[in-house]
């Protein structure tokens, strides 16, 4: 006897889910309120979806910065390399870049997209478009256990189900339909809801000059993110300068871990020589100065920095910028090693839902089984994907989540003893 499951939401993790739900023999009807599934993944990666990381398995856990331990059986279940073979067997050639980074061979998400939906049709899952969930359709034994019967649509048409998959996404890019419907209707019926914040998204700075160098990146660099005394970050890698403040995939990173300190003021420290130490940095400057003795210091450190960037940094560093580099003491060159190895940033917050790449927040993960993704508080609902209080710095991390989970949803939701 085949039972009806029904998944809400058809992004990343309700996709896998109804097509895992389905090879169990399930009737599967999928229901999304957009024109067309897969929105959000399509811009993925700027395009590209980025799917996965191909790093070790254990590698994936230190990279998931809320609830990561929540995460053990999904992905233990369904790992970064299953995820890469299951694509490559839906007809999605893949290939590995820089930070072991996973993207389709064609460089097209539509790829990754189009092979979820040859799989939901040749499984013969219903694909209702242009449908919106109102609410769930909840009923009680007589021992007053809870458990799902259905969902009442926002045209007033109900559906009976056997089981339901919510997979509604967060509130980020909430044009792509994540406008946390799902929060909404969990936290209804018991659910906690923990709060919701942008992440993995750009920084407002107190330094307007940001803007005057927008749209100038800056490789191999190291930021240190703090709250007062405390360290919220560091990393290494690429930055890029806006005209609201600073972005690229450190800043990005950072911003996952403000976690409490969301709404207090913080500093980004940017070391723009990691490579070398303050002494270093001294006879690297003294050999330019000696090149360059006769300059001014504001055309002075062209091999040392982009020309954009200089006179900032000689600001910083309270030099006039028009003093010749043969007059320049020893403390002097000192306030410009401490600019190049401590430019410092006043964060303002970060910008909005709109701008982010994933949410921070959702539901709260000890009231979901983190084997199957069932509810503990309503029998036969299952939650998957960003809806859920998980979430994971850049590179491929956040898509495996939606793919761990939406399989292991699909995979218990389509069992029937």
């Amino acid at each position: 006897m085949k039972h009806t499951i029904i998944v809400i939401g058809g992004g990343a993790a309700g996709m896998i889910a109804a097509i895992e739900a389905a090879r169990q023999k399930q009737s599967v009807i999928l229901i999304e309120k957009n024109e067309k599934l897969g929105k959000k993944v399509y811009i993925t990666g700027k395009g590209r979806c980025n799917l996965t990381n191909a790093c070790e398995v254990e590698e994936l856990f230190p990279n998931i910065v809320s609830n990561p331990k929540f995460m053990y059986s999904s992905i233990y279940g369904f790992d970064n390399h299953q995820t890469m073979e299951y694509f490559e067997h839906l007809g999605v050639p893949l290939k590995v870049e820089r930070g072991n980074r996973v993207f389709p061979v064609s460089d097209h998400s539509s790829d990754v997209i189009q092979g979820l939906q040859q799989e939901l049709k040749r499984l013969q899952v219903q694909v209702c478009l242009h449908t919106e969930v109102a609410d769930l359709m909840l009923d009680r034994t007589l021992e007053d256990h809870i458990f799902i019967k259905g969902v009442c649509l926002k045209s007033g048409k109900t559906i009976s189900c056997d089981r339901v998959i919510l997979a509604t996404g967060g509130r980020s890019y909430p044009a792509t339909g994540s406008t946390g419907d799902g929060y909404r209707m969990l936290s209804k019926y018991g659910h906690t809801i923990r709060e919701c914040q942008p992440s993995l998204v750009p920084f407002n700075t107190e330094e307007t000059w940001c803007k005057d160098v927008m749209g100038l990146t800056l490789k191999n660099v190291q930021v240190t993110l703090k709250c007062g005394k405390k360290e919220l970050y560091q990393g290494f890698g690429e930055l890029l300068f806006t005209h609201f403040g600073l972005s690229g995939p450190l800043v990005l990173s950072a911003s996952a871990y403000i976690g409490k300190y969301y709404c207090e003021p913080m500093e980004l420290i940017v070391d723009l020589k990691p490579a070398l130490s303050g002494e270093q940095l001294d006879q690297r400057i003294q050999r330019d100065f000696v090149r360059y003795q006769n300059r001014q210091l504001l055309h002075a450190l062209d091999d040392l920095l982009p020309k954009r960037l200089i006179p900032y940094i000689i600001q910083s560093s309270g030099i006039p910028e028009d003093k010749r580099v043969n007059g320049i003491t020893r403390q002097e060159r000192n306030h410009i090693i401490d600019a190049l190895k401590a430019l410092r940033f006043h964060v303002t917050g970060t910008r909005g839902f709109e701008e982010a790449i994933i949410t921070r927040g959702g539901v709260h993960v000890k009231e979901i089984d983190p084997h199957t993704m069932e509810s503990k508080l309503i029998s036969g609902l299952y939650v998957a994907g960003e809806v859920l209080d998980v979430d994971a710095v850049t590179g491929g991390f956040n898509l495996q989540i939606a793919w761990s989970t939406g399989y292991a949803a699909g995979q218990a939701a389509g069992l029937f003893s």
